[in-house]
């Protein structure tokens, strides 16, 4: 490890967590990251205990305490707010200290995450263009003119990935039928709703309205998801669309949508990746979304990220080679992202596909198939 050369494509979760991991065995690891400055959009996420168990044992636990709140539980409501079901997280007590899900801003989380890395460890402005495989490394070329070339390549750049077009081939963004609505607002402008640190889903006909809370801010993190056959990356959507989404729901959610800021909203279409049947060769591999892009009604993706950085690292200290750690890797991981992606489909009924898509097929990722 003291003598490998890694180069990391993409400075999000999964990259962040893989270079901290591999930097702690010993590797010299660089981070090129495409944008000029780090601006993580969206809302709030759950980091499971599993994932905080990685984090304990990178040292960088507190780091991430200090911006999230604990939680113990998820509960499941009605539209108008009966209770389906309260679930416990699950995992809480399976280490040696009590490990609950943290509930963190998306920011606070990839600010945490850079700020433990080594200064200059992540290299911005560095957009990648080619990647050249050559066998046992691998050669990165940049549009700013810059080329590196490396004994391991971990492509961490996201759904659009460049590495995985140029070299497992084409496995574009599949469109879910569904909608995200996501802003993060004041714990006031909750009416209410925000009384402690668990996550609510509130279930409706098409849609789904999530309230996250992050009381260490003061804030909650709201998030519509619904069933809409407009595909566009980012569809244009006003308030009346939005209310008109939540009608019949709690009364507290439709203030809370009539409130909203509009300039504050993330509005997008929701896609996937179908399951990419390779992820590596000798030098390069696929981790987080550019591997296993999945629907976010399992709060799975991030985590997943993060558990992808584990398994990497714990493969390269038990293999006695790159492509056999590199074949490990995917050997351990890929059954287990494989059935989150195919479960994170399954978020809707066939009464509800058949009302949003009359007389004709839904999407892939909306109907799991």
């Amino acid at each position: 490890m003291k003598n490998l050369k890694i180069a990391v494509v993409g400075a999000g979760y999964g990259g962040a967590a893989t270079a901290k991991a591999l930097s702690l065995l010993g590797a010299s690891v660089a981070v090129y990251e495409q944008a000029s400055r780090i601006r993580e959009v969206g809302a709030g996420i759950g980091l499971r205990p599993v994932t905080m168990s990685y984090f304990r044992r990178w040292g960088v636990f507190d780091a991430i305490a200090q911006v999230s709140s604990p939680s113990d539980q998820f509960d499941i409501l009605t539209a108008t707010g009966e209770p389906i079901a309260t679930e416990p997280w699950p995992g809480i007590h399976d280490y040696g200290v009590e490990t609950k899900t943290h509930l963190i801003h998306r920011g606070d989380f990839i600010d945490a995450l850079l700020g433990v890395l080594p200064e200059g460890m992540v290299r911005l402005g560095h957009k990648l263009d080619s990647v050249q495989d050559k066998g046992a490394s691998s050669v990165l070329t940049f549009t700013n003119g810059t080329s590196v070339e490396a004994d391991l390549v971990v492509g961490a750049d996201g759904i659009k990935s460049v590495v995985r077009e140029q070299l497992f081939g084409e496995q574009g963004p599949v469109f879910s039928g569904e909608h995200a609505y996501r802003a993060v607002i004041s714990a006031e402008d909750a009416h209410g709703m925000v009384v402690d640190d668990n996550l609510r889903m509130y279930i409706g006909r098409g849609t789904k309205v999530y309230l996250l809370p992050l009381r260490h801010r003061n804030q909650v993190s709201f998030d519509i998801t619904a069933l809409n056959p407009d595909g566009t990356w980012a569809p244009q959507v006003t308030k009346q669309d939005m209310l008109a989404t939540v009608e019949g729901f709690d009364e507290r959610i439709v203030a809370i949508t009539r409130g909203l800021d509009m300039d504050t909203v993330n509005i997008r279409a929701v896609y996937d990746i179908d399951p990419v049947d390779t992820w590596h060769t000798d030098s390069v591999v696929l981790i987080g979304d550019a591997a296993h892009s999945m629907l976010h009604h399992q709060g799975q993706g991030a985590n997943s990220a993060i558990g992808d950085a584990a398994a990497l690292a714990d493969a390269l200290q038990e293999a006695d080679s790159v492509p056999r750690a590199l074949a490990l890797f995917q050997a351990t991981r890929k059954p287990v992202t494989d059935e989150l992606q195919r479960i994170s489909r399954h978020g809707w009924t066939e009464d509800e596909l058949s009302e949003v898509f009359p007389g004709q097929k839904a999407p892939t990722a909306a109907t799991g198939v």
